[in-house]
């Protein structure tokens, strides 16, 4: 008998796993360690299956379904969510025209009355497939004409003057300042003073 790898989440794998287990169950010809080995599942999750199987039969052994919890919203309910965000922040009683995650639960609430906790609303946020969207902050006293003016005059003139100036140093003291004494010569004492 083959058996075939299951992923975590392949549903309908683990239930035909399970039937295996229970028409091996009804064999009768293994142990419940061999079954283990033969799925390449552990002794223990063979165990509750023969338990579950020896109690309520085959039957016992489908599958939920899925895993997790189901879904709090429906389709129909993210559609209307979707709609009134698409109106815009100001549309459902907000001073600005910005989308917060605390906002976006607020709408929530009042479409549907289920409560989302503003850290948790980016999940239905990307079930919608909505994206974060990063406002382009200007300021409000922005003149187009002086920035225009900065790039093409200004800026050029400043630098022009920056070069002319000549090659700067980063010491404070410059190197041929009396204050800068110069050493007897080089090696590892050659700076030092006789005493």
């Amino acid at each position: 008998m083959r058996v075939r790898r299951v992923l975590p989440r392949d549903f309908q794998a683990l239930e035909n796993r399970r039937k295996q287990a229970a028409r091996l169950f009804a064999q009768g010809d293994l142990s419940l360690a061999s079954i283990a080995r033969e799925l390449k599942v552990s002794r223990m999750s063979v165990s509750r299956w023969h338990h579950q199987w020896s109690k309520a039969g085959k039957e016992s052994l489908k599958g939920a379904g899925r895993a997790g919890r189901k879904p709090r919203l429906q389709a129909r309910q993210l559609r209307r969510i979707e709609a009134a965000l698409r109106k815009g922040a100001r549309k459902q009683g907000f001073s600005a025209d910005l989308w917060t995650l605390p906002r976006v639960a607020t709408v929530i609430e009042r479409i549907t009355g289920v409560r989302y906790h503003p850290g948790h609303v980016w999940r239905v946020l990307g079930a919608m497939n909505w994206t974060v969207q990063k406002p382009e902050q200007q300021a409000k006293e922005r003149n187009a004409d002086q920035i225009e003016y900065w790039k093409t005059v200004r800026w050029p003139a400043l630098k022009k003057t920056l070069r002319s100036s000549g090659p700067g140093s980063s010491s404070k003291t410059s190197p041929a300042s009396p204050s800068n004494p110069r050493s007897a010569g080089r090696g590892r004492h050659a700076g030092k003073r006789p005493s």
